[in-house]
């Protein structure tokens, strides 16, 4: 393995400078993760590319915002900009349960250490940078400053927020996956130019004194009239979701306080060789030395994945990714794959194991429209719901000669696949005999060669008419593919769990929802371990709901889970099996005058003894440990590498 230099890595302090022979940096870029150079982590990958646009980029991560400000001082005054990023959660979803209670770790710090970043950390570094540094311009990006650039409901004040912008007095945000706006951003700024000779980059956000105009605006409600009505502000975020899903977008303006939140367009989105090139960046794919001795659970949970993909057309209500990522899948190429998996090997402690080999959704890769005239005309949010679209190319044959060749390299002795499957886009007709094959194929690869001992998939609820408000299949297909599951582990003397994701409070959810989850799970004998309580996070489709309690696309009213109480009460029902559960479950479907789930849970309604069946995972063994509660966001970043 190669042995590794202080110099390696970007600069994080001054002795760092003056080690590399530098008197002044370029950029500062402020992180509320710790620092880890790797390409699954953002502040890493931004610092990379603006590395390779040729300038002097110095990483502070998780300075301290109290005292006196040492750390956003000691590297002086940087010659372009301070860029700030949260890091690869929203700090807020990454301090509060759902039930708003403070956590006690945090992954992407050392030794999951809590407490090292402050709530709504964009806004809090940003503040203390302009206090310090007026005339120095400031870009803000990341997934906290990404989803928060409209006008937004949040769940942790219940209160309607105007754009970030508004809050840290950023001259720039750069939303989404964003190395190719950072690159032009700094091409530009290195030349000469200023930081308003910016605002026509694409994938970036400012706000505007004087009024835009010109054609190819889309005017949005201003943020007072979303404030003042839920209705208005259902229909203004139909408006941003329809806009985002485009191929070719328009420019979004919203009124906030006499002023203008102008929102460009996304960039195209990449190519195979443009993510092959960020992959290949110098990245020594480790922590920083600062933090030797210490554990950094995000690391560790990633350390032996390859990501293949980014995007996921899947649109589900309640996820981030279509809005931060895109909808359009872009994809590494095989040789770069593969190289990255041979770089791993070099690694002493790699035992031969690939713990993941995926993306958002595993098997996406390679996948889209066939016609991409039809794509740039299409504004449908999910090219997968209600039916897979028959304009997409769910051939999964390249996905499959992947996962063959990373196998027949002699250093992998097996692949696992770690992120959630799509099991509708596997079972998928397509007519082409060829293509069924294939997926059928895929099913049958996955299970035997794939999995490691438990297959998570997310069919998130057993109700169809929730699950129509999730943008996510019936949940007949889950039961179709558990049976296709069960049946390769038989032929195959395989004794493999399949792991089902489920979410309770999505708008959409009542109580007697949340029965029917809990019979059919007995039914299957499942005890649910990866459970969540739903979260609203800005700018997703179920926030919107949980809000305004409207469907923004046809305005029809939808049910909301919204009180503490109301939201365990639907909860409870992951954990009938638990006997401390089990009175409160009773009491609950009594009220409900539901005799008929009672005894179909519990047998007989008269009594309190549940009736006799297997209860561990799909073939009936012990589930190993207890029920985990999966944070909100926590799998869509592992999946989906967030920045």
């Amino acid at each position: 393995m190669r042995e590794y230099r202080l110099t390696d890595w970007l600069p994080t302090t001054k002795k760092e400078l003056e080690i590399r022979g530098w008197d002044e940096v370029d950029v500062v870029l402020f992180s509320g993760d710790a620092y880890v150079d790797h390409p699954s982590f953002g502040a890493a990958v931004i610092g990379r590319v603006l590395e390779a646009e040729g300038l002097r980029v110095a990483i502070v991560p998780q300075p301290d915002w109290r005292g006196d400000w040492r750390d956003f001082k000691k590297l002086g005054r940087p010659r372009l900009f301070f860029a700030i990023s949260a890091g690869c959660m929203d700090s807020m979803v990454n301090h509060y349960t759902a039930n708003r209670r403070l956590r006690s770790d945090d992954a992407y710090s050392p030794d999951g250490r809590a407490g090292m970043r402050p709530d709504r950390a964009t806004t809090v570094y940003a503040r203390i940078v302009k206090e310090l540094y007026p005339d120095v311009p400031l870009v803000i990006g990341g997934i906290e400053a990404s989803l928060r650039r409209f006008s937004h409901y949040d769940y942790w004040d219940d209160t309607y927020h105007k754009s970030i912008l508004i809050d840290t007095g950023a001259d720039l945000l750069v939303y989404g996956m964003g190395e190719k706006p950072v690159a032009e951003i700094a091409r530009r700024m290195k030349s000469g130019m200023g930081i308003e000779a910016c605002r026509d980059v694409r994938q970036v956000a400012y706000m505007a004194v004087e009024k835009p105009d010109g054609a190819g605006i889309v005017w949005l409600c201003s943020h007072e009239e979303c404030a003042r009505s839920k209705r208005v502000a259902a229909e203004t975020f139909g408006v941003i979701e329809d806009e985002s899903n485009k191929l070719s977008q328009s420019v979004l303006v919203q009124e906030v306080d006499g002023r203008y939140v102008v929102v460009n367009p996304m960039c195209e989105p990449m190519t195979t060789e443009e993510l092959d090139a960020v992959h290949e960046l110098p990245f020594t794919r480790l922590p920083h030395p600062k933090y030797k001795g210490k554990r950094l659970p995000a690391f560790d949970m990633i350390r032996w994945s390859v990501n293949t993909h980014r995007g996921c057309w899947g649109g589900c209500a309640f996820c981030t990714i279509s809005m931060h990522q895109g909808k359009f899948i872009v994809s590494r190429s095989e040789e770069s794959v593969l190289r990255e998996v041979r770089r791993l090997a070099e690694d002493p402690d790699f035992k031969g194991y690939l713990s993941d080999l995926g993306g958002p959704s595993a098997n996406m890769y390679m996948m889209g429209g066939r016609d991409k005239g039809l794509c740039a005309k299409c504004k449908r949010p999910s090219c997968a719901f209600p039916k897979v679209c028959p304009n997409m190319n769910t051939d999964h044959t390249p996905l499959l000669e992947l996962y063959r060749k990373v196998d027949a390299l002699p250093c992998v002795k097996k692949s696992f696949i770690g992120s959630g499957v799509r099991y509708d886009v596997v079972q998928h007709v397509t007519g082409d005999g060829r293509i069924d094959r294939a997926n059928t194929e895929y099913a049958r690869e996955l299970i035997r060669n794939h999995v490691s001992g438990r297959l998570k998939v997310a069919p998130e609820h057993v109700s169809d008419g929730v699950l129509r408000v999730m943008r996510k299949p019936p949940f007949v297909q889950f039961r179709q593919f558990k049976r296709t599951f069960d049946e390769i582990n038989g032929r195959e003397g395989l004794r493999q769990q399949i792991v089902p994701y489920f979410i309770s409070s999505h708008p959409g959810c009542t109580l007697r929802d949340m029965a029917e989850l809990a019979v059919e799970t007995r039914e299957l004998d499942f005890r649910l371990e990866q459970v969540q309580d739903f979260t609203p996070t800005p700018m997703t489709l179920a926030t919107e709901m949980y809000h305004t309690g409207l469907d923004p696309h046809t305005l029809k009213p939808v049910a909301v889970a919204r009180t503490r109480e109301d939201k365990l009460a639907q909860r409870q029902f992951f954990f009938w099996y638990k006997p401390e559960e089990r009175e409160g479950i009773r009491r609950t479907l009594r009220r409900m005058g539901a005799d008929d789930l009672e005894r179909r849970l519990f047998g007989s309604a008269a009594h309190g003894t549940p009736s006799r069946g297997r209860q561990g995972g799909s073939d009936g063994s012990s589930p190993a440990g207890g029920s985990r509660r999966v944070r909100p966001g926590e799998e869509e970043w592992r999946r989906g590498r967030k920045r």
